[in-house]
């Protein structure tokens, strides 16, 4: 067991259940206590010698204010789905695929000029002569059309219950008031924000740290009206839900041209962060982001002028304030707390520039988590559920160091669940000595360097568009999860930063997604100077690695542009009746663990018949090498995190850095994984399986064996005979 600490913990409070509240506080460690959404602290725990978070969200909870400015609440574009029409005039009801709890229809002079409807048959806008909005049914009617083809109407809402709110009211089954969401677009919500929040730091004196839940707009969700299909779009990358008359205005007087609805719904499919960014969009959230940065500034300015600091929680209406955007300092944020389900998670949070990262664990204190199962009621084991999650969590703190953790939702649903306080009280302890490692020195890496290349490069590092669960069927966020915790340093390249000669210190690039897709690079490869300025640093001794359809765009020779570095190209169909190369599976080197699966893909084919097949499933190739000049390029058909292919990962990476026979620091156990603290000679080991394990570690004292218990973390002083098991 970890020796009892205390400090750099944050417990959710809540007013009538103060001796629970202050027994957890002691027994957690807790230094602050916090409030939840919906939830008070009472003078007891005030007053208990803690600091306190105050949890704001700063455009919501001002119903009374909202409901006599209803013009001045958020608004979004929504699109109807296509209907057919089977004559020369259509109806079509406006609200019918959508919450009606959650939206409300826009038809304002101001808003009503940016509504259009298309002939998505033909790709063409209809004249407005063309169709009407009947106000009292809700139909848009259209006429002078053609029989047969696909019509659309994209239109112009305001969202009248504030997204999270929404969430946290079905998802607990609260019978409460809907809270709205203001825009601070508009001159007079800025007055009376900043009047609020120098009222509220005077209200509230015993606050130490004032903690945004985000700032001003929310990532998009948008909810449907069948439960069928209740979610019909989420991105935690959108800025879909930024869009007013008056931004719209205010944008084309300062860009000079101006956006149309068409701009953001894109037919149905949205502008979503997995499609590589137009340059439209791109000054879009430049102008969102100026706008988040010159009003959240002004309100941070308040909270400093009443001696509080000012914590930012990035999750929820976080989009405006790019954690990773060179400006971001200018906020003057103090902190930032970021909900973790994953360890690329907790890696997006140590990276920013604040004085203090602070997640949030897994599982919140919900009755159900956000798949909607249960966690804290009948069925539910929240117990396995932190220590599924701290095992990833877990591995991306060894390697990089966060300064606080805590919890968030509603501390009296832990009462039934002795043995989930107890794992807490665990893993409260353990993270307080990782956090001490860390202050003593950075951990041991191996010489290799990696980058990460797509589209958005150093802006979205560690992330796509949400949690794990949300962008799951993406390659590169599962390469993002093995990276996390692996002994390497990362970093997340653009194509321009390519151009800005960034190769120069890089040793390994990684190019993994889809085709068109943000993270394989989309159009951005029809511009060959990105090809010739890879080309030539794998020809110096580079390494490309590519996952899935890497640099894949269609027009040219090959559909992997990197094929001639890859060895290996993809079939789309024009060479189905063209001779293939026939080849051996060779694994010399023993990349592939015995245990790793490797999902092939169809239509792989060797290009010359010069790179050599690594391993295969079903006849299909799941990995190549190919030598090309002093460098090398890696194909993988496809990758999915989990502890076989996190191990397969660093494998490769340490093939293509010549590193592979250095074994130093390595576990020949691949359920277990090492960080060793060369400045106060501590080797931590973790066991990331649910079963007894026992792994030898080579390291500069000779090799180490141990045993680990299942989920186990063991603390060693190199050379000592004392350890702590965890």
């Amino acid at each position: 067991m970890s020796k009892k600490t205390t400090g750099a913990f944050t417990l959710p409070g809540e007013s009538g259940y103060e001796a629970l509240t202050l027994k957890l506080a002691e027994r957690w460690g807790a230094d602050v206590i916090r409030d939840s959404d919906g939830t008070k602290l009472s003078d007891e725990i005030i007053n208990a010698g803690y600091g306190i978070y105050s949890t704001i969200c700063i455009i919501r909870d001002h119903n009374e204010w909202a409901s006599r400015n209803t013009d001045k609440l958020q608004q979004c574009f929504l699109i109807t789905n296509p209907k057919v029409a089977v004559q020369d005039y259509l109806s079509i009801y406006l609200m019918e695929d959508f919450f009606a709890e959650q939206f409300k229809v826009n038809d304002s002079r101001e808003a009503f000029k940016y509504w259009q409807v298309y002939d998505r048959t033909t790709g063409e806008e209809v004249p407005r002569e063309q169709w009407n909005y009947e106000r009292e049914s809700g139909n848009v009617v259209i006429t002078g059309i053609v029989p047969w083809h696909k019509y659309t109407v994209s239109f112009m809402v305001y969202r009248i219950w504030e997204e999270i709110s929404m969430y946290n009211h079905t998802t607990n089954d609260w019978d409460k008031e809907h809270l709205m969401q203001i825009d601070p677009i508009y001159p007079e919500t800025q007055a009376y924000l900043l009047n609020w929040m120098e009222s509220w730091c005077q209200e509230h004196k015993e606050t130490t740290v004032v903690r945004f839940t985000s700032l001003f707009y929310n990532f998009a969700w948008i909810w449907g009206s069948s439960e069928r299909n209740r979610h019909l779009f989420s991105d935690w990358g959108s800025y879909d839900f930024t869009v007013s008359s008056r931004a719209l205005d205010l944008f084309a007087k300062k860009a000079g041209y101006s956006l149309t609805a068409e701009d953001f719904v894109n037919g149905g499919k949205y502008r979503v962060s997995h499609i590589p960014a137009n340059q439209r969009k791109l000054d879009w959230m430049a102008f969102i982001n100026d706008f988040v940065i010159e009003f959240g500034k002004k309100l941070i300015d308040i909270v400093h002028k009443h001696d509080k600091l000012a914590y930012v929680f990035y999750d929820d209406s976080w989009v405006g304030m790019e954690p990773y955007n060179d400006r971001f300092q200018e906020f003057g944020f103090d902190g930032m707390i970021k909900c973790v389900f994953s360890g690329y998670e907790a890696r997006m949070c140590s990276g920013i520039d604040v004085e203090t990262h602070e997640i949030r664990l897994h599982p919140y204190l919900f009755p159900v988590g956000l798949g909607g199962l249960p966690t804290f009621k009948e069925g539910g084991d929240p117990t396995l559920d932190a220590k599924k999650y701290w095992i990833n969590i877990r591995r991306a703190l060894l390697r990089e160091p966060i300064d606080r953790i805590g919890l968030g939702g509603y501390l009296h649903l832990v009462e039934p669940y002795p043995d989930f306080v107890e794992y807490i009280e665990k893993i409260a302890n353990e993270f307080r000595e990782m956090k001490e490692l860390h202050q003593a020195g950075m951990p041991y890496q191996i010489k290799t360097k990696v980058a990460v290349l797509h589209s958005w490069g150093k802006l979205r590092s560690w992330t796509l568009s949400g949690h794990f669960h949300e962008t799951y069927m993406h390659d590169l966020i599962h390469v993002n999860e093995a990276l996390s915790g692996l002994p390497v340093e990362v970093q997340f390249i653009d194509f321009e930063d390519i151009r800005q000669g960034v190769l120069h210190d890089c040793d390994v690039v990684i190019n993994a997604g889809s085709a068109g897709s943000a993270w394989s690079g989309g159009e951005h490869w029809n511009d060959h100077t990105f090809v010739d300025l890879l080309t030539k640093w794998v020809y110096e001794g580079g390494t490309f690695i590519g996952i899935n359809q890497p640099s894949a765009i269609e027009g040219y020779d090959s559909f992997f542009r990197m094929a001639h570095i890859l060895g290996v190209d993809e079939d789309t169909g024009a060479r189905v009746v063209h001779g293939k190369w026939s080849y051996e599976v060779r694994d010399e080197h023993g990349l592939v663990p015995d245990e790793a699966s490797i999902t092939p893909k169809k239509g792989i084919y060797l290009t010359d018949g010069t790179a050599e097949v690594r391993h295969e499933t079903d006849g299909h190739i799941t990995l190549s090498t190919h030598a090309f000049g002093k460098g090398k390029g890696i194909y993988l058909s496809a990758f999915a995190f989990n502890w076989e292919n996190t191990r397969l990962l660093l494998n490769l990476i340490r093939y293509a850095g010549e590193e592979y026979e250095e074994t130093k620091y390595i576990p020949d156990n691949l359920y277990t994984e090492c960080a060793y603290y060369p400045e106060s000679n501590i080797l931590v080991v973790i066991n990331n399986s649910d079963q007894v394990q026992t792994t030898t570690i080579d390291t500069e004292f000779g090799k180490q064996t141990l045993e680990l218990a299942p989920y186990d973390t063991v603390i060693t002083k190199i050379g000592a005979t004392n350890s702590v098991s965890s």
